[in-house]
């Protein structure tokens, strides 16, 4: 035995020595240590500070509920993770370490000055403080505020790795392989069924790792788990370690996120280094078991100090013993057999502290054969040292409150307040929970999902109970499945099961008003701050949570919910279920960012949507923008060019001649069936029954409350046919809507929606010269005025392609739309741009095509609309059938407050000095001497420099716009503010003469 290492000991590899650092110092672990464990292994417990008042604070716990040790991860460039667990975190030859939330280190801590002054930083201090001078909020106390926010630095750099997401169907998913896990598993697997078993840990065993004393069917507990893994993965169990679960959802979906690197010292690229599973499953079997609880006294937070069964997990998995001297402080059984392994392994218990007047006599007489002296009916009510537990005060507990007392001396503190089972999960699915009053906890109740739970998740303690109910509930879940299965029965030798009593916080023997017994170690949360939020008009037990931030730490309240329940119920006068629980959130454990986004990131960070005539818009120049997910050509730039002059020359080109431009991306859907015309003129404002096949008509979509929802140009097929168009960014959203009335509202109706948009490449071509170009492409289909008149469609070929062909025009020049399907779409483009050459055609883009519109005064849904604009408000209440008896939004738009005068408007803005472009988003005001803040009346949609109109113009939304014609408005700039006056929409062509050319 050397140092705090006891030789052979443990399930780590003593053969195997890893050399890491710790906030610049080398140190020597085993393989298989975690961080936490290698440190104490080396008389470390100083790992961290807390967050409030930055005190000294050392590893309380073994597992992924641990508040306290909470370590910077460096794992190469550009690999640093702040806020790991160091009580999880495996290490690896070279690991770097760092602590936490100190300056300038971690043993001499400036800002350690909050922890002297404690009773001025009081709960709920930051919104006291922070109200009063109000001047001082931008300056002092916000940027004060964010400073100190947060534990761990923020990485700076880039993650160089890359993470994973994949589905997974199973038959039974179990969460934990302790003891009941491994039994439901076998049971469930030997019925037949696919199971899969997971565990945050790296290795299956939970509790059997903690404590090996007990023998299985005859077999030690290590002996029986070996076999038992082998035996699951012979029956084709998929186990899974590493892997937590770290949410449950509807329909019994489990997310996972399984580490795959994390504990390995070269990886490799090809290697993820996390992977999120979203699993769906048959049946759930929650084995997750429980936590142990802190005793809450003066002194329970400084390094040393830790629950009894984290010191039995560091010595008897990790061969570590966690200190020379020990003193137990206990309300429960549990934290004997862990004073009993440590004095085993030569920790000398200087005592057992046991709250209880009469402990187990079976308990007291092993503690005797140890010559460990047990002090039944005493408490402890203080601790002494400043970087590491040196001693503790036991108090004669009397009538509940301390009485005489003694110090003893020790370099830890073993504590054990009982066991709280782990309902997250549980939770997440919103299934109830019931008190158990006997047992001072709650348990789960009624379930909401497909879900069972085994074990100590639902109170059952001691391995024998934990596998024989594991066992019955794997049998239950084949049941379920309607397989058959029966349950087995485990002979067990030397169980520990226990039992005990819960406290609130224990009695002190200092001024209330000084003690420091901490709740949330993370937070800072005392027992005295839960008090103090009662007395301040705290009722909710959501309320007091957020007013003194217990449980909001990263632990989730794994720690601190139970005892600030306890603290909080007797301070309001009430029994625990009144008072309630708060709620328990995914994820279960703190979950990287990269887990989440899994292959979503960069070039990957969404679908890039691509035209079939992208590849040529690339190899011309063309600079592209994201729309929407498609990639767009933006403008098309010649040497030498900046964007707006290759926009100015796009829109001369166009009016001039001909442009040329991608359309495909707009969302096409096909409406067909008997009844497609009675669906159209009920989801449309517009009517639809007179509309002669061969003919095309501007359709608008209004949400049920009457405001704009979406717009395009429809085409009638045929009696039975609708080719829709819609915005290039609601196409998904128009046909869900369609989906939903169809089938909810009106699902007598005989029609059929299909998705088209991938389907069809379109061209628009637009300009004087547009006809001339595309005329002797075009069979079976005469494109002259008389025979193919503005709003026109037919299907036809061009190009000896088959094509729906439009003569729609959103340039406000004569105009076509060629759709043919999209695997032609490129060859089309290029045909009728060889042939376009002696026209001089001009390929524009979407800033082209905006400014075009814009001239001609036509909106884009979600630009010139903002969800609460109606046809009335937009200017178009031409498009709204005037003797329809119903329609989407119909009774809408009859609203008071959406006919009622003052409502924003569409307008256009032309400024007063002829050079101005207002900025879009710009707000408007009236007068601009007004005090302020001043009465914003409206803002600036559209801006752009027109070629056509010879200035810059502008739509905006103003308040009673359409009755304010020739008025000057003001709109504050960046650097000044303009005049600009109100005038119609349209600035060019007004009569429409040039679409009929």
């Amino acid at each position: 035995m050397t140092g705090f290492r006891v030789s052979g000991r443990g399930r780590v590899r003593h053969d195997k020595p890893v050399r890491f650092s710790f906030d610049g110092k080398t140190f020597e672990g085993l393989a298989g240590d975690t961080v936490a464990s290698a440190l104490l292994a080396n008389g470390v417990h100083l790992m961290g500070r807390s967050f409030k008042y930055h005190r000294p604070r050392g590893p309380v716990a073994a597992g992924s509920e641990e508040p306290n040790a909470l370590i910077g991860t460096s794992r190469g460039k550009g690999r640093f993770e702040p806020n790991t667990r160091a009580t999880v975190q495996e290490i690896w030859p070279g690991l770097k370490a760092t602590s936490q939330n100190r300056y300038p280190s971690l043993k001499f801590d400036i800002g350690a000055v909050n922890d002297r002054a404690y009773m001025l930083l009081s709960t709920g201090f930051y919104y006291k403080t922070f109200m009063w001078p109000k001047s001082f909020w931008d300056k002092v106390y916000e940027p004060f505020i964010r400073a100190a926010a947060g534990l761990g630095v923020s990485p700076t750099e880039a993650d160089p790795d890359h993470y994973a997401s994949r589905y997974l169907h199973t038959d039974v998913l179990v969460v934990g392989a302790g003891p009941a896990g491994l039994a439901a598993a076998r049971s469930a697997a030997g019925a037949g069924l696919r199971v899969t078993l997971v565990d945050e840990n790296c290795e299956p065993g939970g509790t059997l790792l903690s404590e090996p004393q007990a023998s299985i069917e005859g077999l030690s507990a290590w002996d029986w788990l070996a076999a038992e893994i082998e035996a699951l993965k012979g029956l084709g169990v998929d186990i899974m370690t590493r892997t937590t679960a770290i949410g449950y959802y509807h329909q019994n979906m489990v997310g996972l996120c399984q580490k795959l690197t994390d504990h390995l010292e070269k990886p490799g690229s090809a290697v993820p280094r996390e992977r999120l599973w979203r699993v769906r499953a048959g049946q759930v079997i929650l084995a997750q078991g429980a936590l142990e609880k802190p005793l809450v006294f003066d002194g329970n937070d400084r390094p040393g100090v830790m629950l009894a069964g984290a010191a039995q997990t560091y010595l008897n998995r990790y061969g570590v013993r966690v200190g020379d001297r020990a003193v137990v402080a206990t309300s429960h059984d549990s934290a004997y057999y862990a004073a009993f392994d440590l004095a085993a392994a030569g920790t000398k218990i200087e005592a057992i502290v046991d709250t209880r007047a009469e402990p187990r006599a079976d308990l007291i007489a092993e503690a005797a054969k140890r010559e460990i002296a047990v002090l039944a009916g005493h408490t402890v009510t203080g601790t002494e040292g400043r970087l590491r537990v040196k001693s503790v005060r036991v108090n004669r507990m009397e009538g509940g409150k301390a009485g005489s007392g003694r110090r003893l001396s020790c370099d830890c503190l073993l504590i054990s307040g009982g066991w709280t089972p782990s309902l997250h999960l549980f939770s997440h699915t919103k299934g109830t929970l019931k008190w158990d009053e006997e047992a001072q906890t709650f348990l789960p109740d009624r379930a909401t999902e497909a879900c069972r739970i085994a074990g100590a998740g639902r109170g059952l303690w001691g391995i024998g109970a934990a596998l024989n109910d594991g066992s019955a509930m794997g049998a239950a879940a084949a049941h379920a499945l309607g397989m058959a299965a029966e349950p087995a029965t485990y002979g067990i030798a030397g169980d520990r099961p226990g039992t005990g009593i819960t406290h609130k916080e224990l009695p002190t023997d200092r001024s209330p008003g000084r003690a420091r017994a901490f709740v949330d170690y993370q937070n800072d949360v005392t027992a005295k701050d839960l008090r103090l939020a009662v007395r301040e008009g705290m009722r909710s037990i959501e309320h007091i949570k957020r007013y003194t931030t217990t449980g909001m730490a990263t632990d989730q309240g794994k720690m601190s919910n139970i005892n600030g329940l306890n603290i909080a119920a007797d301070a309001l006068g009430k029994p625990q279920p009144q008072v309630g629980l708060t709620t328990f959130r995914p994820p279960y454990t703190p979950t990287t960012f990269g887990a989440f986004a899994g292959y979503h990131r960069g070039d990957h960070f969404e679908a890039t949507r691509k035209t079939p005539i992208d590849g040529w818009a690339a190899e011309n120049g063309a600079v592209f923008e994201p729309v929407s997910q498609w990639r767009r050509a933006w403008y098309f730039p010649k040497p030498g060019e900046t964007m707006d002059e290759a926009v100015a020359r796009e829109c001369r080109a166009t009016r001039a001649s001909l442009g040329m431009f991608d359309a495909s991306t707009l969302g096409k859907i096909e409406v067909v069936g008997p009844d497609a015309v009675e669906f159209m003129n009920r989801m449309y404002t517009n009517p639809w029954s007179r509309l002669a096949p061969g003919r095309a008509r501007y359709g608008l979509l209004l949400g049920d409350d009457g405001y704009i929802r979406d717009d395009g140009v429809i085409g009638r097929l045929s009696e039975d046919r609708f080719h829709v168009t819609t915005t290039t960014g609601g196409a998904a959203r128009v046909l869900n809507m369609m989906e939903d009335f169809r089938q909810t509202e009106w699902p007598h109706l005989k029609v059929w929606l299909t998705s088209t948009t991938e389907q069809w490449a379109t061209i628009a071509l637009n300009g004087p010269n547009a006809r001339r170009l595309l005329e002797p492409f075009v069979e079976g289909q005469d494109l002259s005025d008389a025979a193919f008149p503005h709003m026109a469609v037919a299907e036809c070929q061009v190009a000896g392609f088959n094509a729906r062909l439009f003569r729609v025009s959103f340039t406000g020049e004569l105009g076509f739309e060629v759709n043919v399907p999209s695997r032609h779409g490129r060859a089309l483009w290029e045909t009728l741009w060889e042939a376009g050459r002696k026209y001089d055609i001009c390929p524009y883009g979407t800033e082209t095509m905006h400014v075009l519109r814009a001239e001609k005064g036509y909106i884009i849904v979600g630009q010139d609309t903002d969800g609460t604009v109606t046809p009335y408000d937009a200017g178009i209440g031409w498009a709204v059938g005037k003797n329809k008896h119903d329609f989407v939004g119909m009774r809408g738009l009859r609203r008071p407050d959406l006919v009622a005068s003052g409502r924003k408007q569409l307008v256009g803005l032309v400024t007063d000095d002829g050079t101005t472009k207002l900025e879009e988003g710009a707000q408007i005001v009236l007068d601009p001497t007004q005090p302020k803040p001043m009465k914003m009346v409206g803002h600036v949609t559209s801006s752009y420099r027109s070629e056509a109109a010879g200035r810059p113009i502008a739509l905006a939304l103003v308040e009673g716009g359409h009755e304010r014609m020739g008025q000057t408005v003001y709109v504050p700039m960046s650097d000044r503010v303009i005049e600009a006056t109100v005038t119609g929409t349209v600035f060019y062509d007004p009569d429409g003469a040039r679409l009929k050319l």
